[in-house]
Formats: structure tokens, sequence, C-alpha cells
């Protein structure tokens, strides 16, 4: 404003906006000491949020407390679409079953097959229909920062409470690249790290989830698979894991001190995973459902979990290539597991089948 006022100004066109213009007739020569205008620079750190963003925000301490998180799955129609009615029947399954949280388009959900437009819809229409009954933590973790950090603003933007993040895979890093990496994320809001070192083909070591967890107030936990020993190691330094396995999950919670579990099982027996994290100790409970569990993980996640809820008939036999359904010999063995366990402790109330391999539908363009 100072600079317009230290010229004289004309309008041009009618307009309102004065165009500074040094007086033609003055002898115009720049002053010795005359320095150009410095733009401003803005730091490579999250910017303040808007007040409608900090009400809809959930405080970290909110996060860490949640014992039953379900990483739901996503279910499509014929043409690889999604299939929002569908979903929104599994959510609803999940908080009638006191989930306490969901993650949003993870390895389960398969958010490494959606575009990002679709990751982000998701998690806005979740937040939307399900956000003030249960936790909404969106997978928006990727192998490249810029887009971790695109997507997080995004998730956050449309009301996510958390967020979750895996280090960079395939690509990896060096351990000081893995704490720039997340340090970067983190400053955005609630943040679970991922540990899944089959998938990423790079353990987080302690040393760095111990230092992000002293650094970043926004720093909630961490989602472990490596083991019970690592859970132990975490929980003795009083840092908030998540069980990462089913078929750990139990002993995780009442002998290595783990808050809960992020579970897969969750979205076929809901009651029962609520029972093993909320319930005691059920030694007679785990060696019930360990076999189902077993299962469920024989091919890599989600093909077992996606293959059962179509045999239940809670989502259409559809398919997102690569994954494909797991053959009629496994699907003749989980009509057997449901049997066994009991159907009423299944999600759904349609009749159990086997179904032909006619039946499913893969999609390889959506």
């Amino acid at each position: 404003m100072a600079l317009l006022k230290s010229c004289n100004s004309v309008c041009l066109n009618g307009s309102d906006f004065p165009v500074c213009r040094p007086n033609i007739g003055d002898s115009y020569r720049r002053n010795s000491n005359w320095k150009p205008l410095q733009a401003a620079v803005v730091p490579d750190v999250h910017l303040p949020m808007r007040s409608l963003e900090v009400k809809n925000r959930t405080s970290v301490e909110d996060i860490k407390c949640l014992r039953l998180i379900t990483a739901i799955k996503t279910p499509y129609l014929p043409d690889g679409r999604f299939d929002l009615e569908a979903y929104d029947d599994l959510v609803n399954t999940q908080i009638e079953n006191g989930v306490e949280g969901i993650i949003v388009g993870g390895t389960t959900g398969e958010g490494q097959l959606m575009s990002w437009d679709e990751h982000i819809m998701l998690i806005g229409h979740t937040v939307n229909c399900f956000g003030g009954k249960i936790k909404v933590i969106g997978n928006t973790g990727s192998n490249s920062t810029r887009e971790a950090i695109h997507a997080s603003e995004q998730g956050f933007a449309v009301g996510m409470h958390a967020a979750l993040h895996i280090n960079p895979y395939y690509g990896k890093t060096s351990v000081s690249g893995i704490i720039s990496h997340f340090s970067t994320v983190l400053s955005m809001g609630p943040t679970i790290i991922y540990n899944v070192p089959s998938r990423t083909g790079q353990d987080i070591p302690p040393s760095v989830i111990q230092t992000l967890a002293r650094q970043s107030t926004n720093f909630a936990g961490v989602k472990e698979c490596v083991g019970n020993d690592r859970v132990k190691l975490y929980t003795g330094n009083k840092i908030v894991v998540w069980s990462g396995n089913d078929d750990e999950c139990h002993d995780s919670r009442w002998d290595f001190g783990a808050t809960g579990v992020i579970s897969v099982a969750s979205n076929l027996i809901p009651g029962l995973m609520h029972e093993l994290m909320f319930g005691g100790k059920n030694p007679n409970l785990v060696a019930k459902v360990m076999p189902l569990i077993h299962w469920l993980f024989k091919e890599p996640n989600p093909i077992g979990l996606n293959t059962a809820l179509a045999q239940l008939g809670v989502i259409r036999p559809v398919f997102r290539l690569p994954y494909v359904p797991l053959p009629v010999e496994e699907r003749q063995e989980f009509v057997r597991l449901v049997n066994q366990i009991g159907r009423e402790h299944f999600i759904g109330d349609e009749t159990l089948e086997v179904l032909d391999d006619s039946d499913f539908i893969l999609v390889g363009r959506y």
C-alpha cells in the first residue's frame, strides 16, 4: 500500500484498481540504495488450519485409546466402481459390534488400487456418514513424501480423525530419510505409523519410532507387524502399539501391553474380535477363531477376505485385478469353518455359498 501511495496512479478502462506509473515528466532514476521487494517465503511446514478444521479435529489422546480398529474392506460394483451401499452396510455392522475405529483405503481396503481422487472421496464419504460414531483413520501414506503430504492435507480437510502412514517402500530410503519423511507428515495431525516389512521390504527400526515419539505431539502410536517382542519393546517405553497381526493380537493385548489391534478378521467376526480385545484373556476363543485367521492369510491379504465376504453375500463377487478369488477348494473350506464357528458370529444374514468360478467378476479397467 505504501508503494501505491508513493506514486501517481491512473485508472484504466474505468477500473477501480489504480495502476502505478512514474510521472513521465520526472527524471526516473533508481536510487543507488534501492533494493527489489522480497517475495514472501512460505516455510515448508503444514499451514495453520482454518477454524472449521480445528473444530472437527480429534485429539491424539482420543486415537491412542482405541482398542479395536478394523481395516475396512472396499466393495465394488460390477464395473469396478465403489459399491457405497454395501460399504455403508459394512461400516454400520462394525459400529453395531463395538468397533471403535476404521482404516479407510488401507491394504485391506485396497487403497493401492485407488486413484487419489477415489481415495479422498471415500474418506470424505466415511466421515460424512459415520464420523460421529466411529474414528475414521485415512490411509494417506505413500512412498513419495510429496504424495503423502498432499493426500494427508486433503484427508484432514475432509475431516478424517487421523492418518495412517507407511514408510517409503520399493525404492526405500536411509534411516535419516525415514525420519524426515515421517516428521513432515506428522506435522499435519494425529498419525499412526505402520510397520510391515513383508510389504515394504524395509523394517522401521525402533530407534526411528522412539525418535518420532519424542519429537512429535501428533505421534499416536505404531501398527506393528514384526511380532510381540517388538510390541513389548515399545510398550516398555510407553509407546502406544496396535498389533498388525490377527493371529498374535490376543497375546499382544493381554501379555505384551498392546493397546489393541488393527484387524482384518473383524470385517468378518467383529463381535468375536471385540470380545478378544475387551473381555480379558480368553484362550478358548483364540483357539476357536485361529483356524479362520490362518485361512484368511493363506494368500496375501485381502484375497481371502474378499472371497469370504462374497461367499457371505454381503458384497458382490467383484475383484479389482490383480486380486483374484481363492480356488474352490478353499471356498469349501471357508464354508466348513463358518459352520464350525457358527454362522451367527459372522456378518450378514444371507445364505452362505461356495460360489462357482463363473460367479466372480474380475475387473482390469475401472
